[in-house]
C-alpha cells in the first residue's frame, strides 16, 4: 500500500478543510516507538493477558514484543513460516497459539507451549492471498478470509490439528477481515464489495444470516463492542458505521423475519478522517473506539451516556485526534484487553507505537 499523503502538505491546510470540528490533540500520549521491521507493518494484536504484542508486515516476519522494566523489547522474531507479506495475526483465547495470514495463500498456527514459538501447522486451501484471521472465543474455531472471495472456518481437534469445516463464498469480491463475536461462535466479515456479513453455524454447516449494506466503498475492518450486540465497520468512504443487533422479540418492535436477528445502522461517524479508514478497534474496557487511516492519523471516539435512546440512536463524540501519529498510513490499531487506555498502532513507516489514553480529556 502506497502512502497517499504528500509529506509537504501543511497541517494548517488540513485543519481549514475541517472547520466544524475542534479536535483535542492530546487525547493520546505516545509512550513508545518500536522499531525492527524492515518493511511496512500491517497488523498489531495483543495477547489475551495483555502482556505480549504481536506485529507482522511486509518483511515476512512476526515480532513478539514484551515489557522489560519500563521499556518494550522484541522478545522473538518468527521468520520461517511464510514466503510473502504477513497481513494479519490473531491470538487464541488461551494465549498459547498465534495464527498468521499471508499473501502466500497460507495461514500458519504457532504454538508457544514449549516456551518458544514453533510452527504447529500450515493451513492451505485459499487460492489467493489470505487477508485476515481470527480465533473464536471458545478457541475451537479459526476463521480465515482471502482475496479469493471466500471465508473458511477451521475446526481445532483434540490433537491440535485443523480441519476445514466450511467454505463460504457470499462476498462478491476480496474479503478484507474477519472477527468473531466476543462471547459466541458467530463470525463477521467485510470486504471489497462494500458490505459486512455475519455468519452462524446451522445444522452442521455455516450460513450467512445478515448482510450489512450502507458503506459506499470497500469495508476494510470491523469490531464488536463488549456485549457483541453492536458492531463498528470502517471504510474507504472515510466513515465508521455503528450497527445494532435486534433479536426476535426485541422491545423496539423491529421486525425479524424467520426469527433471525436483524442488524441496522444506528449511527455514522464521518468528517474526521480525510482518507480511507483502514482499521477500527472497539475497547471493551472503556467503550472508546479508535480508528486508523491513510491520512497518517488516529482518532478516538467516546459514546455519550446522556442520550435518551442509546440503542436506536447512540451518539459518539470525537474525543480527539493525533494528526501525524505515524509518518505514513496507519494500518492497524488495537486496544490492550487488560490495561485500560493502552493502544497499539502500526504503519507503512515500519514502526509500531504505543499510546495511553488521557482519560481527563474523554467522557467515559
Amino acid at each position: 500500500m502506497a502512502s497517499h499523503r504528500n509529506e509537504s502538505e501543511s497541517l494548517d491546510v488540513w485543519a481549514r478543510s475541517r472547520p466544524r470540528y475542534e479536535y483535542k490533540m492530546n487525547v493520546l500520549t505516545e509512550i513508545a516507538s518500536l522499531e525492527g521491521h524492515t518493511d511496512r507493518v500491517w497488523c498489531v494484536a495483543w495477547s489475551p493477558s495483555g502482556s505480549l504484542l504481536a506485529s507482522c508486515g511486509g518483511d515476512k516476519t512476526i515480532r513478539i514484543w514484551a515489557k522489560e522494566g519500563d521499556k518494550w523489547q522484541c522478545k522473538s522474531i518468527l521468520t520461517d513460516g511464510h514466503t510473502r507479506t504477513i497481513r494479519s495475526v490473531s491470538w487464541s483465547p488461551c494465549g498459547q497459539f498465534l495464527a498468521s495470514a499471508s499473501f502466500d495463500a497460507t495461514t500458519c498456527v504457532w504454538s508457544r507451549k514449549s516456551g518458544e514459538f514453533e510452527c504447529l501447522a500450515t493451513l492451505e486451501g485459499h487460492e489467493n492471498e489470505v487477508k485476515g484471521v481470527a480465533w473464536s472465543p471458545s478457541g475451537n474455531l479459526l476463521a480465515t478470509c482471502s482475496r479469493d472471495k471466500s471465508v473458511w472456518i477451521w475446526e481445532v481437534t483434540e490433537d491440535e490439528e485443523f480441519e476445514c469445516a466450511s467454505v463460504m463464498s457470499t462476498h462478491g469480491q476480496d474479503v478484507k477481515q474477519v472477527t468473531f463475536h466476543p462471547h459466541l461462535d458467530n463470525l463477521a466479515s467485510c470486504g471489497y464489495d462494500d458490505t459486512a456479513r455475519i455468519y452462524r453455524e446451522d445444522s452442521d454447516d455455516w450460513e450467512c444470516f445478515a448482510t450489512l449494506k450502507g458503506h459506499s466503498s470497500t469495508v476494510w475492518s470491523l469490531g464488536f463492542d463488549k456485549s457483541g450486540s453492536r458492531l463498528a465497520t470502517c471504510s474507504d468512504d472515510k466513515t465508521v458505521r455503528i450497527w445494532q443487533e435486534y433479536k426476535p422479540g426485541n422491545v423496539e418492535g423491529v421486525s425479524t423475519p424467520d426469527n433471525v436477528p436483524v442488524w441496522k445502522c444506528v449511527n455514522t461517524l464521518s468528517g474526521h478522517h480525510e482518507r480511507v479508514i483502514y482499521d477500527v478497534s472497539w475497547c471493551h474496557l472503556t467503550g472508546c473506539i479508535a480508528t486508523a487511516a491513510g491520512d497518517d492519523g488516529i482518532c478516538v471516539f467516546s459514546e455519550k451516556t446522556t442520550v435518551q435512546d442509546p440503542v436506536n440512536q447512540p451518539s459518539f463524540d470525537i474525543a480527539g485526534r493525533v494528526n501525524r501519529a505515524h509518518a505514513e498510513d496507519v494500518n492497524s490499531v488495537c486496544w490492550n484487553p487488560k490495561e485500560e487506555g493502552l493502544l497499539a498502532s502500526c504503519s507503512d513507516d515500519g514502526t509500531i507505537k504505543l499510546w495511553t489514553l488521557n482519560k481527563e480529556n474523554v467522557s467515559l
